[in-house]
């Protein structure tokens, strides 16, 4: 991950106020997912809660070092696996397949686009996947989308030399993740019922 892309490096202009807005924005997920997924299943709700610390945690150290550490991504995957094999144990192989698909998925889109996407990005949609299970296909789409559109704003603004430009792609995973945990599940039954159904 080449150089520090100026729009993506914005926190860098005041240090000191990094770890209070962080604070502020985990805070704002937690409250944010308690209202969403409710109290009602306590291992679903745990599992919400300890993504968005990862989450958060990874966004914040990639936009700063261009980095997904192993320290967050290893521990976090099987934290959720400790958690859903308490909690949700009938889910537990259906998990750990989405987990595997992620994974490769991205892997095999690393490899095929060298010096884009790294490991790091790969290891993070496997944690993913065991917290969000088939819901983990909604935050692909959403964190590729989210990308590809920052991608194209670049381009609108700095044209051709903005190719050339590195800019961490686990912000944009991470968001996918957020949006999938919350309505992953909803996207999913709308587009089985709606998209296939209706093709079919």
């Amino acid at each position: 991950r080449r150089g520090v892309e100026p729009c993506m490096a914005a926190i860098a202009v005041a240090p000191s106020l990094r770890r209070p807005l962080a604070a502020a924005a985990l805070a704002g997920l937690w409250g944010t997912t308690c209202l969403i997924l409710g109290f009602a299943d306590g291992g679903r709700l745990a599992l919400g809660l300890v993504l968005c610390v990862a989450l958060a945690a990874i966004t914040l150290i990639d936009l700063e070092r261009r980095v997904i550490p192993n320290a967050i991504v290893l521990p976090g995957a099987f934290a959720g696996i400790a958690i859903v094999a308490a909690t949700h144990p009938g889910t537990l192989a259906g998990t750990l397949v989405a987990a595997a698909v992620a994974g490769t998925g991205l892997l095999a889109v690393a490899l095929a686009h060298t010096g884009g996407m790294g490991m790091g990005d790969v290891k993070l949609a496997v944690m993913m996947g065991v917290y969000l299970g088939p819901a983990v296909a909604t935050a692909l789409l959403v964190g590729f989308a989210c990308g590809a559109a920052f991608g194209a704003a670049l381009i609108v603004r700095h044209g051709a030399a903005a190719r050339k430009r590195a800019i961490p792609f686990g912000p944009f995973l991470a968001l996918g993740g957020v949006i999938a945990l919350w309505f992953g599940d909803r996207v999913l039954d709308w587009y089985l019922d709606e998209v296939l159904a209706g093709g079919g």
